[in-house]
């Protein structure tokens, strides 16, 4: 008759479990994050080409920003599919008039492919670090979510100062806010944080299209495509 504890065999079981479930979650998050970035890269392509207004895209944006809350309330059932097209679609076009901006300056195609190359880079780097090193990056949660409230509060108080420098500033701390969310939330889908792919699959949208967004600022800045 065996010696082993029956606890240690039920431990063992557990745990093949729970990374069978990790597994799964991650699989399905960047499948449907994949979907989704192809979905929004459409919708924002069709804003360009019919030169969607600012206001209209500012109304896709506020749509948008209730869908979040939507998707959310939907993630555990069956509605969280299409409820998380809807969103993503949305924000999509939303920058189709930020996209119509810079790619009617003369070096603007190059620079929107420098900042989808330069949001890949940094997403496929953090990611597979966040993915192999299996490290806990919850202890960054408070700071990141601190940083990300004073710096929207910053940007809304930019929109009445107009003050260029500031505006150069943000969009740094941005770009570092994202790299650190993108660690922060990856990290949560290895370690069992988050369970849910439609929730997990939101959160990297979101740090993937403000990165991008932050990301072209600076290199229009920097390129002397937006004085």
């Amino acid at each position: 008759m065996s010696d082993k504890p029956v606890f240690s065999t039920t431990a063992s079981m557990d745990a093949a479990a729970g990374i069978v479930s990790t597994n799964k979650v991650l699989s399905n998050t960047y499948w449907l994050l994949g979907l989704t970035l192809a979905f929004s890269a459409l919708t924002a392509g069709i804003a360009v080409v019919v030169n969607m207004p600012p206001m209209i895209g500012l109304l896709c944006w506020a749509v948008g920003f209730v869908m979040l809350f939507v998707v959310n309330r939907l993630a555990d059932s069956a509605k969280g599919l299409p409820a998380i097209f809807v969103f993503t679609g949305l924000m999509g076009a939303s920058i189709g008039p930020m996209l119509s901006y810079y790619l009617s300056m003369s070096n603007g195609p190059t620079m929107v492919l420098q900042a989808l190359g330069g949001t890949a880079l940094v997403f496929f780097s953090l990611s597979a670090y966040a993915l192999n090193s299996k490290k806990d990056f919850s202890f960054l949660g408070g700071f990141l979510f601190a940083g990300l409230i004073m710096g929207l509060v910053a940007i809304l108080a930019n929109i009445f100062l107009a003050i260029p420098a500031l505006s150069l500033t943000l969009s740094v701390v941005f770009v570092m806010l994202m790299a650190g969310f993108i660690l922060f939330d990856t990290s949560r889908i290895v370690n069992g944080g988050e369970t849910n792919y439609i929730r997990a699959t939101v959160q990297l949208y979101l740090n993937i299209l403000i990165l991008f967004q932050h990301l072209l600022h600076l290199i229009a800045v920097f390129t002397g495509g937006d004085d």
